[in-house]
């Protein structure tokens, strides 16, 4: 068995055999030509042919994964049209004498190294896109038929990378999975592969021409491939996948109902996130919007400080995909049992009750506003909400307020567009709780954090397996709570949700209904089973009397 690794876009199962791409070696001559004419003749038509295409993929794109990520086709059509890259093309043609096929590939060449070499990673990407186009054209001088690239049996496809335009090609009943030793998780063709539900790894080093015909399995949960799997890992990811091919017939039967109880109580479910990769889950599920996009996996993934660039093509991938749904991004929440190397922090006696999440960001101004900025700017893509965790007085959260508004006139002042947002706390301890009333006159809305909650309410260390026999995740005391914040929240027009692991659990949905909640936000994989339990719920009955 061969274990290879890459970076996955779609936490998911693939399993079946290999079928390893490897595009078209084209040989470009640079012999001089005689007749000019017919080379920009040559040219154009290819060039019109890929632009038909480009609209072509558009519209199948359109079908299988939506309108934001089909947009791309329609930018590659245009991209077709620029003049400064048409009229760098002829005057290789006109000038030089070359063919058609060498003056596109420098001219286009170029162009993209321009976007290759810019500081910005998101227009670092687009490179990849000039690089597409360039071999729409280049593959239409060249007479290639690129649609037979898959085979006729179901594949996981290798290749050492795929364009968006190849991506969308593909016969989605015979792809199982994508494995590409290039490429990278903001890539259009992880948009795309995402949007698409496809299982897949980018930036897999190990791929090797063998595989060709090989057994393998994508295990898109921890980011690997298996080639030749022994049998008894095989069945342990086959029962996995079959798991989440229930998930998936049970999308079938409830997509796009309501999350709407017998006697006509409605509720918002949304999912938890733990960064872009999970985009596809919140889509194949079904789920309202995001509740909770961890931030903090930019911080945990990085070397160093994450630039403002790097955060906020973070955050604008998770907005742009998912709008007109709200996605609630929660400010950095690092500390406790979340610790990054290069943050240099003190080694605390006890760490849950010390210097993390808000209290790292008000002590760190600069490196907060830095994700602050981030975020206003990704606003402008979609439907943001912004949070802030661990808020325990009004001074805090006022001061988080007066922060955001500096961010967001240092980008206007600039003449960087911001968006319209959302603005909450997470409810996480007894204190927030107590002052509810006053924290509710500040926001649009609550996400009560019921791990800390429940772990500062009962004094239990949620880390210390050894408290295990102490800990009970219904008492009392935290239901209360969470009817107290509920309570308050509604008397000022809060919204109030759930973000923790309560919000999942099947034993206390009704409880919480009837509390009156407003939210659910959960793990994507959770979604349908709890909209199909709460539209088996009647709450003008008492609760002995449900079935």
């Amino acid at each position: 068995m061969q274990v290879a690794t890459g970076k996955s876009v779609l936490n998911g199962i693939a399993i079946g055999k290999v079928k390893v791409y490897k595009a078209p070696k084209l040989e470009i001559s640079e012999a001089l030509i005689e007749d000019v004419e017919a080379e920009l003749a040559r040219f154009d038509a290819a060039r019109e042919k890929a632009i038909d295409q480009q609209n072509a993929l558009y519209e199948k794109a359109l079908i299988d994964a939506g309108e934001d990520s089909a947009e791309v086709f329609s930018v590659h059509a245009m991209m077709l049209e620029d003049d400064d890259l048409l009229d760098a093309t002829k005057e290789i043609i006109q000038t030089q004498k070359h063919s058609a096929e060498y003056a596109t590939k420098v001219a286009f060449d170029n162009q993209a190294m321009v976007f290759a070499e810019m500081d910005d990673p998101y227009m670092k990407e687009r490179a990849a896109d000039i690089y597409d186009i360039e071999q729409a054209v280049l593959n239409n001088l060249f007479g290639i038929d690129t649609d037979s690239m898959q085979g006729t049996e179901p594949c996981i496809l290798v290749a050492r990378d795929l364009t968006p335009s190849e991506t969308v090609r593909l016969d989605k009943s015979l792809l199982l999975g994508i494995i590409t030793k290039e490429g990278s998780s903001n890539s259009h063709t992880a948009i795309l592969a995402r949007s698409m539900g496809i299982p897949a790894l980018v930036q897999c080093a190990d791929v090797e021409e063998d595989w060709d015909g090989k057994d393998a399995i994508i295990d898109g949960y921890n980011s690997c491939a298996y080639v030749e799997p022994t049998a008894d890992l095989a069945s342990s990811l086959k029962k996995r996948r079959d798991e989440d091919l229930k998930q998936k017939a049970l999308l079938q039967e409830l997509k796009g109902a309501d999350n709407t109880t017998i006697d006509g109580t409605t509720i918002k479910v949304y999912a938890n996130i733990g960064g872009p990769s999970d985009i596809g889950l919140v889509q194949q599920n079904d789920a309202g919007g995001v509740g909770l996009f961890r931030s903090e996996f930019v911080y945990l993934n990085s070397k160093d400080y994450p630039s403002e660039d790097e955060q906020f093509n973070a955050y604008r991938l998770a907005v742009e995909a998912l709008a007109p749904k709200q996605v609630i991004i929660r400010t950095c929440d690092i500390g406790a049992d979340k610790q990054v190397d290069y943050m240099n922090m003190e080694k605390e006696e006890n760490p849950a009750l010390g210097v993390r999440a808000i209290r790292i960001c008000l002590t760190r101004k600069e490196f907060f506003k830095t994700q602050l900025r981030a975020l206003l700017r990704a606003s402008a893509y979609g439907n943001l909400g912004i949070m802030f965790p661990m808020i325990i007085s009004k001074r805090e959260l006022r001061e988080c307020k007066d922060l955001l508004k500096e961010c967001e006139k240092e980008l206007l002042e600039k003449g960087i567009k911001v968006g319209t947002y959302s603005l909450g706390i997470m409810i996480e301890t007894p204190a927030a709780v107590m002052i509810a009333d006053e924290l509710a006159e500040e926001c649009d809305f609550f996400s009560i954090g019921t791990n800390d909650l429940t772990q500062y309410t009962l004094a239990i260390d949620r880390q210390n397996a050894g408290l295990d026999p102490f800990l009970d995740i219904h008492h009392p005391a935290v239901l209360r709570e969470i009817k107290m914040t509920i309570d308050a929240g509604h008397r000022h027009g809060t919204w109030v949700g759930i973000c923790g692991e309560l919000g999942a659990d099947p034993a206390l949905t009704e409880t919480f209904l009837r509390m009156g909640i407003d939210e659910l936000s959960v793990n994507p994989v959770s979604v349908l089973p709890l909209r199909k339990l709460i539209r088996g719920l009647d709450l003008s009955k008492k609760p002995e009397d449900q079935e």
